[in-house]
């Protein structure tokens, strides 16, 4: 979820943000608009997941990481920037033993792993953190750690989802009148809130999506990817009206799911 990378205006880098604000995170159910829109589909995705040997990449402080094992994997490897996120991720690790690793790293410099080591790669909100480079360098480390067959699973915010939502919340992005062109590669601020009314701070680096499918072919993913556009459904909305219903047929994420 955190990794930092350049770009442009005030914010702070991923890394910063997310040392600073690791504990707000911390959760062992659904509370983060994410966690009811999106979170569940790329489960839905991943599976099936028995006896899979699975990278979570910028795992934040393990929550989709227990997900993944909890779902079945035989083997999950977590691994984020932010050494307060990884130490949260441990401390939960401790309390509950799931027999996951964690590992403090830069999503884009994955030397450290063997090629073909994992059967899966999930990345949850990651990309964007990263400018258009950082994220084609990304993507080529996922494309050489997955073996044949393997599959990588992520999701982003919907390249429109800034530009048709208002700053408000339960969710949004801050691009100012910045056009859906013009603003490709910069860097906004945004904030996504929990249904207890907490806010939670998020960053987009803004790519469109012919920007993620030129790095997915970039990296040597060639067959077609299974991509599903998330929103509030009416499923969800009826869990929490006040929370949910403003979000209602409003484009919030895109999700991947490609072969190696």
């Amino acid at each position: 979820m955190s990794v930092m990378t350049p770009g442009s205006g005030e914010s702070c880098s991923a890394q910063q943000l997310y040392n600073a604000t690791a504990s707000a995170w911390v959760r062992d159910a659904p509370s983060s608009l994410s966690d009811f829109t999106a979170r569940p589909a790329l489960l839905e995705m991943c599976q099936p997941l028995a006896q899979l040997r699975c990278l979570d990449l910028g795992c934040g402080e393990g929550y989709c990481t227990r997900m993944l094992r909890h779902a079945g994997a035989a083997e999950v490897l977590g691994v984020d920037l932010s050494g307060a996120m990884i130490e949260a991720a441990r401390q939960q690790e401790s309390r509950e033993p799931l027999g996951l690793t964690y590992q403090c790293a830069d999503a884009t410099r994955l030397h450290w792993l063997a090629d073909q080591q994992f059967d899966l790669v999930l990345a949850v909100f990651l990309f964007n953190y990263l400018d258009c480079d950082a994220t084609r360098a990304c993507m080529s480390e996922v494309a050489r750690v997955l073996r044949p067959g393997g599959r990588f699973v992520f999701a982003v915010p919907h390249p429109l989802f800034p530009y048709v939502r208002a700053a408000a919340p339960p969710f949004y992005f801050d691009v100012g009148k910045q056009g859906y062109y013009a603003s490709r590669n910069q860097r906004f601020k945004g904030k996504i809130w929990k249904r207890d009314g907490c806010e939670l701070q998020v960053q987009l680096v803004h790519k469109t999506f012919a920007d993620y499918f030129e790095a997915l072919r970039a990296a040597g993913f060639d067959s077609l990817p299974i991509v599903r556009e998330l929103t509030v459904t009416p499923q969800i909305a009826a869990l929490d009206p006040p929370f949910f219903t403003s979000l209602l047929e409003t484009p919030l994420h895109a999700a991947f799911c490609l072969r190696r």
